[in-house]
C-alpha cells in the first residue's frame, strides 16, 4: 500500500504543477491590450483597446488610457462606443511640435470612458484614430487605468522589457515599423510611370494601326480610281468602234 502511494505520489505531484501552471498563466492573456499590435511609423492608424473583464463577482465601468507624454500625437479621434461616454483631455506641450507645417502646442494626454459596463466574462473595445505616429519611435506605451464597480482599480501601467518575463500588469504597447514598400508613394510613382508607358505603347501601337489602315484606304481609293478611269476609257473605245463600224455597213 505505501508502495502504491509513493508511486502515485509524482503523478499528483505534476497535476498540481500543471495545475499552478495554469492558475499562474490565466491573467496574462486577459490583461488591457491594443490591436492590432503594430502601425506603421509616420503614418495613421486606428487603435483598439481591448478590455476584458477579469473579475467574476464585478464588472468594468471606466476605462483611463494615458497617451506617452514623450511622443505626443497632434490627432486623437475616439470612435463612439454604444453605452459609454468618452472624455478626451489635452494638455499643453512643454515643446510644441510641427505637424504639416502648423505649430502644436497641445495635444491629447488621456482619454477617459465611463458609464457602460462590461460584465464578467465579456469583453469591450475602444476604438481610437491616431496619428501622426513618430518616425524616431520603435513603440509606443500607453498606461491604462481598469476601474470595477466594487472600486476595484487595476493599473495596467508595467512596461515590458525586451528579453524579460512579462510583467504582473503590463500596459497596452503598440509597435512601429517601417513604412509597408509603396506607402510613401515611390513606388506608386513607379508604377505610374510603368503604366503611363504601356499606355504610350498602346497608344503608339493604335497610331499605327491607323496609319496603317489609312494607307490600306488610300491605296484601296488609288486602285478603285485607276479601274474607273480604265473602264471609262475602254467604254469610250467601245463606243467611237461602234460609230465607226456603223459608218462603214452604211457606205
Amino acid at each position: 500500500m505505501n508502495a502504491m502511494r509513493l508511486r502515485r505520489l509524482p503523478v499528483i505531484g505534476c497535476l498540481t504543477a500543471g495545475g499552478l501552471v495554469l492558475l499562474t498563466a490565466g491573467p496574462a492573456f486577459a490583461h488591457v491590450s491594443v490591436q492590432p499590435g503594430q502601425a506603421e511609423k509616420g503614418g495613421y492608424s486606428t487603435i483598439n483597446f481591448k478590455v476584458p473583464n477579469e473579475r467574476d463577482d464585478s464588472s468594468t465601468v471606466k476605462l483611463e488610457v494615458n497617451l506617452p507624454a514623450d511622443h505626443p500625437l497632434a490627432s486623437v479621434m475616439p470612435q463612439p462606443v454604444p453605452g459609454w461616454g468618452v472624455k478626451v483631455t489635452k494638455s499643453k506641450l512643454a515643446k510644441p511640435m510641427e505637424v504639416h507645417g502648423e505649430k502644436i502646442n497641445e495635444a491629447v494626454t488621456k482619454v477617459t470612458w465611463t458609464g457602460g459596463k462590461i460584465e464578467p466574462g465579456t469583453f469591450q473595445q475602444f476604438p481610437l484614430s491616431v496619428g501622426q505616429l513618430p518616425e524616431d519611435a520603435d513603440q509606443l506605451v500607453f498606461k491604462a487605468l481598469q476601474t470595477y464597480d466594487n472600486k476595484e482599480v487595476v493599473r495596467w501601467i508595467e512596461e515590458p522589457q525586451e528579453g524579460a518575463a512579462e510583467p504582473e500588469n503590463p500596459a497596452p504597447v503598440l509597435k512601429l515599423v517601417a513604412p509597408a514598400k509603396g506607402s510613401d508613394g515611390q513606388d506608386a510613382a513607379a508604377a505610374s510611370g510603368q503604366g503611363q508607358g504601356k499606355d504610350s505603347e498602346k497608344a503608339g501601337a493604335e497610331n499605327s494601326a491607323s496609319e496603317d489602315a489609312s494607307d490600306d484606304k488610300d491605296g484601296s481609293d488609288t486602285t478603285a480610281r485607276v479601274l474607273g478611269i480604265a473602264g471609262i476609257v475602254i467604254g469610250a473605245a467601245g463606243v467611237a468602234f461602234g460609230v465607226v463600224a456603223s459608218r462603214r455597213r452604211s457606205a
